[in-house]
């Protein structure tokens, strides 16, 4: 079997990656010469997941799988959420929006927050979807080197140190990606 990862985010490709199982053959983006953006205007995260796996099957035929993962804040009423990847500008500055997030946020003690991956499968002309969800709290200060995104300054439930502190293997065993991911793998296998 193989599956088109609809993504140009090298890190998410990364992480996906290590957790699919070697039978199914992954294709990214660049594997079938799709250099173009893919359009994310719905409203949600479930939305956005679903226009770029429909958008790949349908101008390059393929069977695909798309994300789109949002952290949403409870004090914010889950902000940045869908607009997580360009919450401080159309740039997508993963700095500018963990400052832009820290400042909403100095001051409040209620710094509750998930992350939210949905992924949505176009397999067999049938569309699938799959969530996962890691809650935590958003730190005060940027902690850790590894991970991309919001990691620096999101510290899981039950954990001492940021996913940026966490190896790998780690973050995919107890994250949102790694569980929406669990998910689509247990349906490809059964």
């Amino acid at each position: 079997m193989q599956l088109v990862f609809a993504t140009n985010n090298s890190n998410k490709l990364k992480e996906v990656q290590a957790l699919i199982p070697a039978h199914i053959k992954l294709l990214s983006l660049k594997d079938i010469d799709c250099f173009e953006d893919i359009p994310e205007t719905q409203n949600t995260i479930e939305g956005n997941a679903i226009q770029k796996a429909e958008y790949v099957k349908q101008h390059y035929g393929y069977d695909c799988f798309a994300d789109d993962t949002g952290l949403e804040v409870d004090i914010l009423n889950g902000e940045p959420g869908v607009f997580s990847a360009r919450y401080a500008g159309e740039q997508r500055n993963a700095d500018d929006n963990m400052n832009k997030l820290l400042t909403k946020l100095n001051h409040k003690n209620n710094r509750n927050a998930q992350f939210k991956t949905v992924i949505a499968l176009q397999l067999n002309n049938k569309q699938y979807t799959f969530t996962g969800i890691c809650k935590g709290e958003i730190t005060t200060t940027k902690h850790g080197e590894k991970g991309f995104g919001y990691d620096p300054i999101f510290k899981p439930k039950d954990y001492d140190v940021t996913f940026s502190e966490m190896d790998l293997s780690l973050k995919n065993s107890i994250g949102h990606r790694g569980k929406a991911i669990f998910k689509l793998i247990q349906f490809l296998n059964s």
